[in-house]
């Protein structure tokens, strides 16, 4: 799991940063590449430029740390540190004057009573330690996910340790380390969080304690990713720790500043792309609310222990995961052509879609001299394309007849994952959906009335769901691997034909 994670702000009050390279989704697509930088140095810079993206940079650097030695070794330490240890750093980042701490039943906060790191208030720190409590108890009790991995003694006792330093001056909100792997469990470690001293409204663009609980709630999964496995692919872990933010702190709404980075804008960049230095990882937290919302909140765990390790946990990677998981549920290709095709309505198939952008479609109008339209795509694996056929005037109902029109997609093979989906947006606000269901060789074929004066739109998703790889070519997708099925074709055709009277 992820073995450290540093947010790089984005205020609510400015919006999202601009986006990264690649960002028009629908034109291009984003491709992982190895990042050559050593880890010693990718999470220095990760730590001092605000911005980068830190997460693989520092998980990275602990699991690198046992091959460093001497003087790596002992930098390495200094950027894994914790606060208290400022005889460690030689970074020279820890607390300036002794601290002090506040524990409740499975939580200590730490912090300093002055100095640039002090909060403004014990009070805040009490308020800090409330928060977190209540994490603890909506992630491990009510959601039954394991709890952290206990540290010893370390930072005084076994308890969870949270520590408060002014970090909003670098652009972070917080960040969970791992610390040291569980004795006979080489995959698992022990960790502990930092969090900002004050989450003051100045930096972060919100109330101080509602940027305290979304930022509570997703650094502290973190920590609950370490007890299953410290190297578990950072999209699965990024994603899954920003939707559960929607879990604990559903007024908030924070996550909603990564949308447009994700797949509701970015439909074609792969789902388990992790972005050194872009949001994309945030951004699909979507997936999971869509699969949440029907499957049950439950699902991301199960996901999760079949990423896992320990206790007869089957170590899959990412996907592989949410393959096997999703197999008795109608299958992955289903759950995401789902996923694709009501990306393109959010506002009538999720519970805030509102509020949320509109994955990007290819629009073509069906019309008595137009009558058929193509759509021709190439996919790479967990990415989709959407084609919206729009009814033009004439085409309302005939006394006894009307129009109708025959959707074939022409997709690869079944063994690549393709999948098809159909919406019918009604006028009235409905929307009606259903599989396009192909053969073997990815072929398939629906029909459907086009009123206009009842239907405002059929939207085709098309999706490439295959999770083969070839895993450990040090990538940025699941299992650090390359996709076996990038690049496969999709045709999708539409033809408008008078429908028989009755």
């Amino acid at each position: 799991m992820l073995a450290a994670l540093l947010l790089p702000v984005v205020p609510a009050s400015a919006g999202p940063a601009p986006a990264p390279a690649g960002a028009a989704a629908d034109v291009t697509t984003v491709r992982a590449k190895p990042a050559p930088t050593p880890p010693l140095v990718a999470a220095a810079r990760a730590l001092d430029e605000p911005g980068r993206e830190a997460t693989l940079a520092l998980r990275d650097l602990f699991l690198a740390r046992p091959t460093l030695g001497g003087l790596g070794d002992d930098f390495a330490g200094g950027l894994l540190a914790r606060p208290t240890d400022r005889g460690g750093d030689p970074f020279d980042d820890g607390y300036d004057t002794p601290s002090t701490r506040r524990c409740g039943p499975r939580v200590c906060v730490h912090w300093v009573r002055s100095g640039p790191d002090a909060p403004p208030s014990a009070r805040w720190a009490a308020t800090t330690l409330r928060v977190v409590e209540r994490v603890w108890r909506h992630h491990v009790t009510r959601m039954g996910f394991r709890a952290p991995r206990p540290d010893g003694q370390r930072g005084g006792d076994a308890r969870f340790d949270v520590y408060l330093k002014d970090l909003g001056v670098r652009g972070l909100y917080g960040y969970c380390a791992p610390e040291a792997l569980v004795p006979g469990q080489p995959r698992q470690a022990s960790g502990f969080c930092v969090l900002d001293d004050d989450f003051a409204r100045s930096q972060f663009g919100r109330a101080p304690q509602q940027t305290l609980e979304v930022t509570a709630a997703h650094e502290f999964f973190h920590a609950v990713q370490f007890a299953y496995d410290v190297r578990e692919d950072p999209w699965l872990l990024e994603s899954t720790a920003t939707w559960i933010e929607e879990r604990f702190a559903d007024r908030v709404d924070d996550n909603r500043a990564y949308l447009r980075f994700g797949q509701l804008g970015r439909p074609r960049v792969p789902l388990d792309l992790f972005e050194t230095t872009g949001y994309a990882h945030y951004g699909n937290w979507t997936f999971w609310e869509h699969l949440t919302d029907r499957f049950g909140p439950g699902l991301v765990r199960r996901v999760i222990e079949r990423a896992g390790t320990g206790d007869g946990l089957p170590d899959e990677y990412s996907t592989q995961a949410l393959a096997s998981v999703l197999a008795a549920r109608g299958g992955l290709p289903a759950a995401y052509a789902s996923y694709a095709a009501d990306n393109t309505v959010p506002a009538r198939t999720y519970p805030e879609g509102a509020s949320w952008p509109a994955a990007p479609v290819a629009r073509r109008t069906l019309s008595r001299t137009d009558r058929r339209a193509v759509l021709r795509t190439r996919l790479d694996h967990l990415t989709s394309r959407s084609v919206r056929l729009v009814p033009a005037r004439g085409l309302g109902k005939r006394s006894g007849g009307g129009w109708k029109v025959t959707v074939t997609v022409d997709a690869p093979d079944r063994v690549t994952a393709p999948a098809a989906r159909l919406l019918v947006v009604r006028r009235d606000g409905r929307v009606r959906a259903r599989p396009i269901a192909l053969t073997e060789r990815g072929l398939g074929r629906a029909v459907v009335r086009l009123d206009r004066r009842r239907v405002r739109s059929v939207t085709v998703a098309v999706v490439n769901a295959s999770t083969r790889f070839r895993c450990d070519r040090s990538s940025t997708l699941s299992c650090r691997g390359v996709a076996v099925d990038d690049r496969q074709p999709f045709v999708v055709e539409a033809v408008l034909r008078r429908a028989a009277r009755r």
